[in-house]
């Protein structure tokens, strides 16, 4: 399955390259074992490929991005539930992000998932937050999947973590609990992860700002977004 057209669109007129800067690397041997196959139903168990599949796709997809239409700069994310740079640049700067520049329609923030072979829930995270941005809570969960990250991230398995924390953000929880287990969101999650990794980025948080990359949790955004917004930044696509 390919990446929705939104974001390939979105990254298609972004230019990428290596970045590795106060990051979380992904080098270990796990982080190239391929992911497990998705289930072939849907959570109206209708067989893959179909309409449903293709609702909930774009559903998830359109729920990991924030801030108005008429932006005129696009902000990607590229990050790994489980990763601790990640967690520290949500916790410092996500908010400063969305206040500064997302509500007073300076850009749009989208969220491409990257999941680390060395994070043992990474994966797992990444579906559950995209499971819950195909009902509209996608930004909840990642809020939630950062704040708690420390309680999850050493226990065997988080499913039951997941769930409550899926509850709290007010999705419906038994059609959330079977997007999960069947798998209907990690084609997404692998084609983001593929599409990232295929231009060379091999760490997390990644940002791209217009035509430039910042990595690192350290990351100066502001500067970077204002220098495009001076440039006249447009949308992809224009």
């Amino acid at each position: 399955m390919l990446m929705p057209p939104a974001l390939l669109r979105i990254l298609a007129a972004t230019t990428l390259v290596v970045a590795c800067s106060r990051s979380d690397a992904a080098s270990s041997d796990a982080a190239k074992k391929p992911a497990p196959a998705p289930a072939t139903t849907t959570a109206d168990a209708t067989p893959a490929g179909s309409a449903a599949q293709d609702t909930i796709s774009s559903r998830a997809d359109s729920g990991r991005v924030m801030g108005k239409a008429s932006a005129p700069i696009w902000v990607i994310e590229a990050s790994d539930f489980q990763c601790p740079f990640c967690k520290d640049w949500h916790d410092k700067e996500f908010q400063k992000l969305v206040d500064g520049y997302v509500k007073t329609g300076k850009i749009r923030l989208a969220f491409l998932n990257m999941p680390l072979g060395m994070h043992q829930h990474a994966v797992v995270a990444a579906e559950a937050a995209m499971c819950a941005s195909a009902q509209g809570k996608f930004w909840q969960m990642h809020d939630a999947l950062f704040a708690s990250q420390k309680e999850w991230e050493a226990v065997q398995d988080p499913s039951a973590i997941f769930a409550s924390l899926a509850g709290k953000t007010g999705v419906n929880v038994a059609t959330w609990q079977k997007c999960v287990k069947d798998h209907l969101t990690l084609p997404m999650i692998q084609a983001d992860r593929e599409r990232v990794v295929s231009a060379h980025v091999n760490s997390t948080p990644t940002f791209f700002v217009g035509d430039q990359i910042l990595p690192g949790s350290d990351a100066r955004l502001g500067p970077a977004i204002d220098s495009a917004l001076a440039k006249g930044g447009k949308k992809p696509g224009n």
